[in-house]
């Protein structure tokens, strides 16, 4: 049996990482290698709460391919939902908190994102390869990836995140960089009648459409200083994923600096209103009280390489295998605004749930 990869990210092709040759825990000692070119290319994750340990690393050799390896596929063992955390009543009791806060009038939070862990035991070890190319041929349109979360220490020895997410936090090639910020959602159908249905409502959510729209602006506030120019979509597109419709925006721009990279601007860019909320500190300070460490969900998952260029993307859609491959923790969120109803809010995340435990084969 071969060993894992130490880093997938598959996205119209495929970056393969193999092995480690410098673990970078100290966002800033990635950056300082890449600037003085002693490491080639940096890949991994970053946590949500960016004062904790990144998992970054120079890899001992990396490819970049056309389509993910022919690996060894393996037969998926059984997986149960062991325990969800919050339980539905309590992620509902969150929300209607959230709710309260945001209709306040001394409090300034506009939106904070909130989401649920679900905890899965499998009668077997689970394949990181094999989940990930299950995800990758469930939606082709994702971004599939894999890291190992060693270099983070602690508890991540061991463990790797899964995932394949819709949503592209930043690439850049050259001087040009694009952003693709994806934020309200509803939930796909096998009818294609009630499918459509269910993306035009979205599109005409008044409610959708202003949570999304705090994160274009907040995402526009962050690159108009490093950026010439700055092109962003009139509106929002319809994308669509195997299980849920998302609205997204393009925004492209050109770099006023050169020397800022891919990395850089994933750290100034994390964490988006997608996954935390606007403002971005009174956001993670409600989320840190309500669900505690997030780990390397709502994170962003990447490469960068020693001329700047690289692409990250949010981590979401995943989950986190242990170390001995029998237990994992998948994570799902929403956006929680004025408007938000706490039984909308449960329903969300459990359809977001479908593409990671579908993935896994866990019986729900």
């Amino acid at each position: 049996m071969t060993r894992e990869p130490s880093f997938v990210l598959a996205s119209r092709g495929a970056v393969v990482a193999e092995g480690v040759h410098t673990a970078f825990p100290k966002v800033a000692e990635a950056r300082a290698a890449l600037a003085s070119h002693s490491a080639p290319i940096i890949v991994g994750a970053l946590p949500f709460d960016m004062t904790k340990p990144a998992a970054l690393i120079r890899p001992q050799s990396i490819q970049f391919l056309d389509a993910l390896p022919d690996w060894p596929l393996r037969q998926m063992p059984g997986v149960q939902i062991a325990e969800a955390l919050p339980d539905p009543d309590e992620h509902r009791a969150r929300v209607a908190s959230a709710v309260d806060r945001l209709n306040s009038p001394s409090s300034g939070l506009h939106k904070v994102v909130l989401a649920r862990t679900l905890r899965l035991a499998a009668d077997g070890p689970l394949d990181a390869r094999t989940v990930l190319h299950r995800l990758v041929s469930a939606d082709p349109a994702a971004n599939g990836y894999l890291a190992d979360l060693t270099a983070a220490g602690g508890g991540y020895s061991g463990s790797v995140l899964v995932g394949a997410s819709p949503e592209l936090l930043v690439a850049r090639r050259g001087d040009q960089v694009v952003c693709a910020p994806f934020a309200g959602s509803a939930p796909r159908s096998p009818d294609p009648e009630t499918d459509d249905a269910n993306g035009a409502a979205l599109a005409a959510s008044a409610k959708n459409l202003r949570e999304h729209q705090f994160v274009v602006d907040t995402i526009r506030d962050a690159l108009e200083p490093l950026c010439a120019d700055l092109e962003v979509a009139a509106e929002p597109a319809l994308r669509k994923t195997d299980s849920v419709w998302h609205l997204a925006t393009r925004i492209t721009g050109t770099l006023r600096e050169r020397s800022i990279t891919a990395l850089d601007l994933a750290v100034a860019l994390h964490p988006t209103p997608a996954v935390g909320g606007v403002p971005t500190a009174d956001a993670a300070d409600l989320i840190a009280e309500l669900e505690g460490d997030r780990g390397f969900y709502a994170g962003a998952v990447g490469w960068c390489d020693q001329r700047g260029d690289g692409r990250w993307v949010v981590s979401i859609r995943c989950a986190a295998l242990s170390a001995d491959r029998r237990t994992a923790e998948a994570y799902s969120g929403g956006g929680i605004v004025a408007e938000s109803d706490p039984d909308d809010e449960v329903e969300e995340t459990t359809t977001k749930f479908t593409t990671i435990l579908a993935a896994l084969g866990a019986a729900t």
